[in-house]
């Protein structure tokens, strides 16, 4: 098999040279990810900054090359988003039970072992000889995944990218040659490099994770999205195909229903919300994104927030979810 080459926007020119990877990569599950938008409906919020699922779960696979992962792990990185539904977290919104889901955004990992299970991806496994259950399990792969606030794969490179894309920084190599791996963590080995990430991510969180405009996005493509579940305009199941497909089933329905029409024109922004805690049509939480990395200090390995009180004051107000009350014109 030929290797695969890529061209990232982070990681440079890459060669994917292992067949499993290519096979998966090359597969219906992940092609499909090259129409889902990592941020969910950015258009009218952030325009011009979308980028696709299939972008960051393909970057996860190179980080984790990057620094020596095995094949596994790769492997693990490359499908971990696979069970996102058209517009990604939007659908927290629309399934996920009250604030508890709104506040966590877990419906995509609790649902992604059954999802896997049930395309290509068991068979390419198992044609190359690795085992789904224990590329399934995140235990077995710290690299890749941790729980908040600790640094992992997926975090590493959605910042990163998102650092790029929103113009925070144009070059991020220097935090890429500021940080190592040991014993399943990622640590950073220069205190200034933890200190400004710890801080680069404060903002992407404030800004766009759980800023107010992405409250706005999740909210009403959510509302949107649901009321067209309700009406059958869509399945559950069209849902997993694209956000352009989800769009162009669910449109035809705008001249006859005329509430549909109403929370499309949220959606796209025609209809103006403000956030008001006195009087507000609904409430709406935002999962908050914070980091406390590990960094090599005085011959230690320790977190940031236990060197630098200033952060630690930060990093504990920022990691609240984050709440709003959006008022609607009429």
């Amino acid at each position: 098999m030929n290797p695969m080459k890529f061209k990232d926007r982070i990681y440079g020119d890459v060669e994917i040279t292992e067949p499993v990877l290519i096979e998966i990569i090359n597969g219906p599950t992940l092609q499909r990810l090259k129409g889902v938008d990592q941020i969910g409906y950015p258009g009218p919020y952030f325009p011009g900054k979308g980028y696709s699922r299939f972008e960051h779960s393909v970057g996860v696979c190179l980080l984790l090359k990057k620094y020596g992962a095995s094949t596994e792990e790769q492997i693990a990185g490359l499908i971990h988003d696979a069970s996102h539904s058209a517009f990604s977290h939007c659908i927290d919104y629309v399934f996920s039970t009250g604030a508890a889901g709104e506040k966590e955004h877990t419906y995509q990992d609790d649902i992604l072992a059954d999802y896997i299970k049930k395309t290509e991806i068991p068979e390419i496994l198992k044609k190359y000889g690795f085992d789904l259950e224990h590329i399934l399990d995140d235990k077995n792969f710290p690299l890749k995944e941790k729980d908040l606030p600790d640094l992992c794969a997926d975090r590493i490179d959605y910042s990163l990218r998102s650092t790029v894309i929103f113009g925070e920084m144009d070059n991020v190599d220097w935090f890429l040659d500021n940080i190592t791996t040991e014993n399943g963590d990622w640590i950073f080995t220069n205190l200034e490099a933890a200190k400004k990430y710890a801080r680069l991510f404060i903002k992407l969180n404030s800004l766009y994770y759980s800023g107010l405009l992405s409250a706005k996005m999740l909210r009403t493509t959510g509302d949107y999205v649901k009321h067209a579940l309700s009406k059958d305009y869509i399945s559950k199941d069209e849902l997993y195909t694209t956000d352009k497909e989800v769009l162009l089933k669910i449109e035809p329905n705008h001249t006859e229903d005329k509430h549909l029409k109403k929370l499309f024109d949220r959606m796209n922004g025609e209809i103006k919300c403000i956030n008001n805690k006195d009087d507000y049509d609904v409430e709406v939480f935002c999962k908050s994104r914070i980091v406390d990395p590990l960094c090599k200090y005085t011959d230690k390995i320790i977190r940031i927030s236990e060197i630098d009180q200033e952060l630690k004051s930060l990093i504990e107000k920022e990691s609240e979810p984050k709440k709003y009350f959006l008022k609607f014109d009429k």
